[in-house]
């Protein structure tokens, strides 16, 4: 007699891709969200690869809060190339799947670049706290060796740990429906899809977050407190104006990116948490890498020379 298979335990085995729903919830919109979209990737790209250009060719820009920068604006392309051109093809061709090994590489890499990113602003806040506050052990301590050690251990640091969290997540079992209500594959919309108790996964998910978001936010609030401190007591009005000015930029990044992720990862989840979550999502992934050659040229002098001497 041939043996009939559970209907549950068929659809484990036959789950082999995803659907990303991304914003299908508004069809008359998608010409429009693709125009956009592609204009926020081309303005990110064009931004961020001009700060890289000026601080790698500007002799004034050769310091190591700078050579920081280039690397965040260079790390702010790799985070945003791995959400937004799937996005706009699924936009642009309105078909939405995403095989299971795609959707797992996608997910690795926003992990590992939104990690890295977190490391990296904790090690430009570190930047900041020697200057001012050991300004006389700035040269000694953040070395080109230092600084070049510091960066590498950012983008190490992170990957083994979303690459085990990845490989975690993908050995559950999926079943009943394939459709991913977001624009790419995070963590909170795919465990909506797995079948059983994801409660561990979640506790998992919880640790990494509070040592690679939280951990590193309350180091850089810490310095910052430190900074403050430092700055109100410098006699001079002019020199807590210029203080204040190398550090608002980074404060400012700081804020949005730290803000939307904290409280994506962090928050309680409900099963009708989607639409935040996208929204919260577009704010780190897409939102604050393209702000931010803005923010740092707008609210920096040097920056703005050098730009004035590249651009006669």
């Amino acid at each position: 007699m041939e043996h009939l298979k559970d209907p549950v335990e068929e659809n484990f085995t036959s789950m082999v891709e995803f659907v990303l729903l991304g914003f299908s919830d508004i069809p008359n919109l998608q010409v429009f969200l693709f125009g956009m979209f592609l204009l926020v990737y081309v303005v990110t790209l064009l931004g961020n690869g001009i700060i890289i250009l000026i601080t790698k060719s500007d002799q004034a820009l050769q310091t190591p809060m700078y050579f920081f920068l280039s690397n965040f604006s260079f790390l702010e392309i790799c985070y945003v190339s791995v959400t937004l051109p799937r996005m706009l093809l699924n936009l642009w061709t309105q078909r939405r799947h995403i095989s299971l090994f795609a959707c797992a590489t996608q997910m690795s890499f926003v992990l590992m670049f939104g990690n890295i990113e977190c490391l990296l602003l904790t090690v430009m806040a570190y930047d900041r706290y020697v200057a001012i506050c050991n300004p006389l052990h700035y040269p000694l301590v953040m070395n080109p060796r230092a600084c070049v050690q510091l960066v590498a251990a950012c983008w190490i640091t992170g990957v083994p740990v979303e690459i085990g969290q990845t490989c975690q997540i993908f050995s559950l079992p999926f079943c009943g429906s394939n459709q991913i209500n977001h624009f790419f594959c995070d963590i909170p919309p795919i465990l909506r899809l797995a079948c059983g108790d994801t409660f561990l996964n979640e506790i998992l998910v919880f640790i990494v977050a509070v040592l690679f978001v939280m951990t590193p936010f309350l180091l850089i609030l810490g310095s910052y407190s430190k900074i403050t401190s430092t700055i109100l007591r410098l006699p001079s009005a002019m020199g807590r104006a210029k203080a204040f000015s190398t550090c608002s930029s980074h404060v400012t990044v700081v804020t949005l990116f730290f803000g939307s992720a904290v409280i994506a990862y962090l928050r309680p989840k409900s099963r009708n948490s989607s639409n935040t979550d996208k929204f919260l999502s577009l704010f780190y992934t897409i939102v604050t890498p393209m702000f931010n050659p803005l923010i740092y040229t707008l609210r920096n002098k040097d920056v703005l020379m050098a730009l004035r001497k590249l651009l006669p």
